[in-house]
């Protein structure tokens, strides 16, 4: 289920049972802004996701009465779309896979910067709002390029053309948002994910491709336009 998002401070559930960690976050955060909201155990934090309309559930993953995996997973049979960024001392990669794998978003091992939290968890909601906001468009045309979504087509200049899934995404991303000037680090956000590791030359790179692909002439595009200084910008007209 995915609702848009009202007016005022973000929504946060912190679903914690160390009662100092859940008392510290909590009271930081609600500084930063958010509007907090906590729970000491899984069944509990599972309830209260639940029922409650959240913009971020802050999930641990040791957890009296349910488990975070199994509460993740319990939202994503019922088609609950909050993002989840779970935050666990449970750092092996196989735990960050299994977590990703039942549905959470991101994985922040314990113990981390609270700058770093806070950066993770506005990028998830910058991309669940775009999400929400954005116009969901399941075909484009303009001039000799076609574009479907449903069924991953694309055809110009009468020829079809195939992508990769992160093309994919970014077109998707660009098509969703025409006219919107979008920085490379938005981009890494929306198509990527939060990665500290990965850098912005990757958004230039698959442009770039993207733009060999779409464009009829790469090196005058009319569709992604670079805005020198801030980013990309998507042109609907040929």
């Amino acid at each position: 289920m995915t609702k848009a998002r009202p007016a005022g401070p973000a929504r946060i559930l912190l679903v914690e049972d160390d009662a100092a960690q859940r008392f510290a976050l909590s009271d930081r955060l609600t500084a930063e802004g958010y509007h907090v909201e906590t729970a000491s155990d899984g069944t509990e934090g599972a309830d209260r996701a639940l029922a409650s309309d959240l913009d971020l559930l802050l999930l641990d993953v040791m957890l009296p009465g349910k488990d975070g995996f199994e509460i993740a997973r319990e939202l994503r049979n019922q088609d609950v779309r909050t993002p989840i960024l779970m935050l666990t001392a449970r750092a092996a990669p196989t735990d960050k896979v299994v977590g990703l794998q039942v549905g959470a978003d991101d994985y922040l091992a314990k113990p981390f910067e609270f700058m770093e939290l806070l950066a993770r968890m506005q990028a998830l909601l910058r991309r669940s709002s775009w999400a929400t906001e954005a116009n969901d468009t399941e075909r484009f045309q303009s001039g000799d390029l076609s574009i479907d979504f449903r069924s991953a087509e694309l055809v110009t200049r009468g020829r079809p053309v195939e992508l990769s899934a992160k093309e994919w995404q970014l077109l998707r991303h660009f098509v969703d948002h025409p006219g919107v000037v979008i920085s490379r680090n938005e981009l890494l956000d929306a198509v990527w994910g939060y990665d500290a590791t990965t850098s912005t030359r990757t958004v230039d790179v698959h442009v770039a491709r993207l733009r060999q692909k779409i464009e009829a002439d790469p090196a005058r595009p009319v569709h992604i336009l670079t805005v020198r200084g801030l980013g990309y910008k998507f042109s609907a007209s040929s």
